[in-house]
């Protein structure tokens, strides 16, 4: 029996699994996937408080991971497939068919890269088409490369991809960009990277690679063809909380509901981080609502156990 388990290993998961570990609560932390979610495939993170010349995301993944460590948070790779309230006690299922018992559940599973849902998406992946430029960018050195998206990560993963490809093209569906200024600003003005506004991907073309895009101009309708070799996608996320149907309450896009304490529709359940109705994508907001998880998964253990 756990005092918690903490499901997802990003920055809020390790936030709440050290607060939680430092103050001797017995909790493990489970990923399926990579230490750091989201923010260890991030090249570059310029805006944590701290890191005056920035930090890789990997790296910031990696201080977190070691800090909780530290007070002897255990961290397991496996995944959990189902959570079930019975009495007092919450019973995690595993895909290895385990299952765990705990007094107190912290969800911090993030969100995972929207599709774009168009013909030759699924059929070219890792064979041109990727949702990581830090993976995937060295595969493309010297070719043209296309990132579709107008966000914060659509910029930043344009200018990391100018060190591999020979020409980064940016299609948005918009006018304008979306991203804070200064990466708008970073990204019109760089020799290699050529903006592509009003346009959408109607089909990813090719025959073993990706060798084209059809494009539609959102304004006249009219078709075009860029022939690429790259396709990176950053258009948004999606919460990773299908597991969770039925169990906890979420809006109308998946996200986890919760009160201004992290608390969910069920006792003894918390939800921070990406995965949370309201979730700003941002690590600093991740990072603190991962310690108030914490904090009151504290309190709630106190108070019926």
């Amino acid at each position: 029996m756990y005092d918690c388990v903490i499901v997802g290993g990003g920055p809020a998961g390790l936030t709440a699994g050290l607060y939680c570990a430092r103050a001797k609560m017995n909790t493990l932390l489970l990923e399926k996937g990579t230490i750091g979610g989201q923010i260890a495939i991030t090249d570059l993170v310029e805006n944590y408080p701290g890191f005056p010349e920035g930090i890789s995301g990997k790296e910031l993944s990696l201080r977190f991971k070691e800090q909780a460590e530290r007070f002897g948070l255990k961290i397991h790779r496996k995944e959990v497939v189902k959570i079930e309230k019975v009495g007092k006690e919450l019973i995690l299922h595993l895909r290895t068919g385990e299952l765990l018992r705990s007094k107190t559940v912290i969800l911090a599973v993030g969100a995972s890269p929207r599709k774009l849902g168009v013909k030759g998406e699924e059929e070219f992946l890792n064979r041109g088409v990727s949702y990581c430029a830090t993976c995937d960018g060295a595969l493309f050195d010297g070719v043209p490369i296309a990132v579709i998206g107008g966000g914060d990560s659509a910029c930043q993963e344009s200018l990391f991809l100018t060190r591999f490809g020979s020409v980064v093209y940016l299609i948005h569906r918009r006018d304008q960009l979306r991203a804070q200024k200064h990466l708008q600003e970073k990204v019109l003005s760089h020799p290699k990277i050529k903006f592509l506004p009003n346009k959408v991907v109607e089909e990813i073309r090719g025959t073993d690679a990706v060798e084209s895009l059809l494009l539609k101009d959102t304004q006249t309708g009219e078709l075009s063809t860029l022939e690429v070799e790259g396709v990176f996608i950053f258009i948004g996320l999606e919460p990773a909380t299908g597991f969770l149907k039925g169990f906890v309450k979420t809006d109308d896009k998946g996200y986890i509901i919760t009160d201004e304490r992290m608390r969910t529709s069920v006792e003894g359940v918390f939800a921070c981080g990406d995965c949370r109705s309201g979730a700003t994508g941002q690590v600093a907001v991740a990072v603190g609502e991962g310690c108030i998880a914490a904090i009151e998964a504290e309190k709630y253990l106190q108070e019926n156990f």
